[in-house]
């Protein structure tokens, strides 16, 4: 492994600058990389998917750990930083320019187990994690998902029902996965400094709950939360069945989307199924 240079020095070198079209902010603290590296444990050997590199710097930190990364970037003035990374890791990294939300994960992985980590795009991030959650076959073929968010969308994510932050987010992140909120990041460790502060948001598959389907949460949890101040027997009027399988389920369709918690809408989804 070759000395590299300091992040701030890579950048300059070739020129970088975060893109606002591109939802790019670049985090230059490697002590801090290095703490986000070790967020989903030991990862020497392991297979990694990053989303977004950009010039690299949550790559260095997951290569440091003897991590075999996979990294998409769709931004090509970072590749000649990328290669660089290559260079002094030889046969950790792989780097495919493309677009994460057309690109196959697991086919781009060779059908391996694999862990997420990434500073995600921010006009990409919840899209991604609705993908990587999404879907009938569990557990999946990621191990974890170590991801930075906006800290208003991770708290989203591990809210539970009653808070003012619970919605689909909450329900599809926990209904069959342990979801914790693991770190704060100031808006200070960016360049340049988003408007908001971020939060990473670590995730582990768990059991998923017998004869419930993926689908038909997910077209609850949409219809709930989309009209979410509106009693359940009205946001739900257009789910066939839902109003019946509420009775079933001993839910109260005056009750609103907010004060359903994850367990009540797996029950409702399966008798719903059923």
């Amino acid at each position: 492994m070759t000395t590299l240079p300091p992040i701030r020095e890579t950048i300059a070198k070739h020129g970088l600058s975060a893109s606002k079209a591109l939802g790019q902010n670049f985090l230059l603290d490697e002590q801090l990389l290095d703490r986000i590296a070790a967020l989903p444990g030991d990862l020497n050997g392991a297979n990694v998917l990053e989303v977004g590199p950009g010039p690299g710097g949550l790559t260095r930190a997951l290569l440091r750990a003897g991590a075999n990364v996979t990294a998409i970037e769709m931004d090509a003035r970072c590749l000649p930083a990328l290669e660089e990374l290559s260079d002094a890791f030889p046969g950790q990294l792989t780097v495919i320019q493309g677009d994460a939300m057309k690109l196959d994960h697991g086919e781009i992985m060779h059908g391996e187990p694999f862990h997420v980590l990434s500073n995600l795009p921010y006009n990409v991030g919840t899209a991604l994690f609705v993908k990587w959650l999404s879907g009938e076959n569990w557990p999946p073929q990621w191990l974890s998902l170590t991801l930075m968010f906006q800290r208003e969308v991770a708290e989203r994510i591990v809210a539970t029902s009653g808070a003012s932050a619970y919605g689909r987010l909450a329900v599809l992140a926990q209904w069959r996965s342990g979801a914790k909120l693991a770190m704060k990041v100031h808006r200070s460790a960016f360049t340049p400094p988003p408007k908001v502060m971020s939060a990473i948001v670590h995730l582990t598959p768990g059991d998923a709950p017998e004869g419930v389907s993926a689908k038909t949460l997910g077209r609850l949890t949409e219809a709930a939360f989309g009209q979410r101040r509106k009693m359940l027997r009205q946001s739900l009027k257009g789910v066939p069945g839902a109003l019946e399988a509420l009775e079933a389920v001993g839910i109260e369709p005056t009750r609103r989307a907010e004060t359903v918690s994850v367990e009540e809408f797996v029950a409702l989804a399966r008798a719903l199924k059923n």
